[in-house]
């Protein structure tokens, strides 16, 4: 939500800072409401509030506020006021006590114009339509059967990974880039068909990414929507939008087309069935009260694009970021996969759950570098009483997944990458444990956890059973720079460049 804003607050922030002078005791006399008990809060300054202090790195600068205020933290990014949660108690009361008041989804500028007016699961409000198209999903395109049904085509696409690096072995890679081509061509078959390779897609693909992750001044301080034109930002978003639109209209006309050519009352073999083609299944049938209407569908698809690739493939670039800078866990891991694997050419999801120390490093490695470190962002349906504090109906609340999983008063050494803690530990990442939510809880929680999760394990499996990675130049694995980049997804700033080789213990 807050990526690369730096640029535009370093225009209008130093104006506003002079504004804000002559107005500020106006201002706090407006705003104070003595009769209401409301949760601690940080220094502000008027119009702005508190958009100063987020940072470039906004997971990290809510972390230091609420080390100082307490885990549950009112702020004020311009007109709006939102609730940092940065503990698991205070979670829990959002995510579960209270989920259905803090259920639905603030309207945001730049969400709102690349899912056709937020008609996607993520973004939608909460409501009877949210329901349907959320029921949609759970029971038709993510229920367990469906996810096993495309089985062959995650180990396909990570069997083509393998052979990739196997071919480059002993030259410098970007495994990041590998690892995104992976989650990429996994989420175009399962969800269109086919892959769709090539620099033009690659590209679309990544604007989509960083845009759903920017910053519209115009959410915040409507008034100032204006920089949000001058900068550019409102024409790109619109553009990008513009061009998915033309490529899930060729996707639907090429898959209307195919089912024309098929028997005669439409239906092919369900297991050659993508994503698409159950869609527009649903689409025909009449004995049904909700219409499934063609943005409807296109909606659903950039969500599994925007859900399912970049936080797959940066989660698994993380861990093995870790595994670089470890090698006791590395080798500990690749003792497991490999005496599990009992000399199999390539792991299969049957292997999987048998590794109970590939999850456990999976889990670690999610609990450091959460791929979302501020959930998306809630907002209030009516007031409410958090905590003994009182909460305005339309309040944002943002979730600091980041910070949770870090919090010293639930992990022993926060800090350190120690995949044992969850060895013979019950603490899952299905919304269950408050202490650990990198994929959200309660209602508004993902919906493709089962999915991207095996994808996660079995790429890491298959490389670290296949292959050893080091750093370019003889580089000591422990000095690999893990420095951050924030957008709607956690990167790493650098790419990681490693030198694979055929992994022979």
């Amino acid at each position: 939500m807050f990526f690369s804003f730096h640029l535009v607050l370093s225009i209008i922030i130093p104006a506003l800072i002079v504004i804000s002078v002559f107005i500020t005791f106006k201002w706090f006399l407006f705003t104070s409401n003595p009769q209401k008990n409301q949760p601690p809060s940080p220094g502000k300054l008027p119009i702005i509030g508190n958009l100063h202090q987020l940072g470039l790195n906004p997971h990290r600068s809510l972390q230091t506020i609420t080390k100082k205020h307490g885990p549950l933290v009112l702020i004020q990014l311009g007109s709006v006021p939102v609730l940092v949660v940065s503990s698991a108690e205070t979670a829990c009361e959002i995510l579960k006590t209270h989920d259905l008041v803090f259920a639905s989804r603030p309207k945001l500028t730049i969400p709102d114009t690349l899912t056709y007016g937020s008609k996607d699961i993520a973004f939608s409000p909460y409501g009877e339509y949210w329901r349907q198209v959320r029921s949609i999903a759970v029971l038709q395109l993510l229920s367990s059967k469906r996810v096993q049904s495309f089985r062959e085509v995650r180990e396909q696409e990570t069997q083509v990974m393998i052979d990739i690096i196997g071919k480059r072995c002993g030259s410098v890679i970007d495994l990041g880039e590998l690892l995104n081509s992976l989650t990429n061509n996994v989420i175009c078959r399962v969800a269109l068909g086919r892959t769709y390779e090539g620099v033009k897609f690659n590209d679309l693909l990544v604007r989509f990414t960083y845009l759903l992750g920017s910053f519209s001044v115009g959410n915040y301080i409507r008034w100032l929507s204006w920089v949000d034109r001058l900068s550019g930002l409102v024409a790109r978003t619109k553009k990008v939008a513009q061009e998915f639109d033309e490529f899930l209209e060729g996707v639907l006309e090429e898959h209307i087309n195919k089912k024309r050519t098929v028997d005669g009352d439409g239906n092919g073999n369900e297991k050659d069935q993508d994503l698409v083609d159950i869609l527009l299944d649903i689409q025909s049938e009449k004995n049904t009260n909700f219409v499934l209407h063609r943005d409807v569908i296109k909606a659903a698809i950039m969500d599994l694009f925007a859900a399912g690739t970049d936080t797959t493939s940066t989660a698994i670039e993380w861990a093995i970021s870790e595994l670089i800078r470890h090698p006791r866990v590395m080798k500990k891991l690749q003792k497991e996969v490999k005496e599990i694997a009992h000399g199999k050419p390539i792991i299969t999801e049957d292997d999987l759950a048998k590794m109970k120390y590939l999850q456990a490093v999976l889990k670690e490695a999610l609990r450091l570098h959460t791929p979302l470190p501020l959930l998306i962002s809630r907002e209030s349906t009516q007031d409410v009483k958090l905590m003994g504090y009182d909460i305005s109906a339309g309040t944002q609340v943002i979730v600091n997944a980041w910070a949770i999983g870090r919090d010293p008063t639930r992990w022993v050494e926060p800090e350190r990458f120690h995949p044992e803690r969850f060895l013979n530990n019950p603490i899952d990442y299905k919304g269950l444990n408050f202490e650990f939510i990198p994929f959200g809880a309660g209602r508004r929680g993902c919906p493709a956890i089962q999915f991207a999760i095996v994808v996660n394990e079995l790429a890491l499996a298959n490389l670290v059973y296949k292959y050893d990675f080091a750093l370019p130049e003889e580089v000591n694995g422990e000095e690999l720079d893990m420095t951050e980049i924030t957008g709607l997804t956690l990167h790493r700033k650098s790419p990681l460049l490693v030198v694979a080789t055929p992994h022979l213990d």
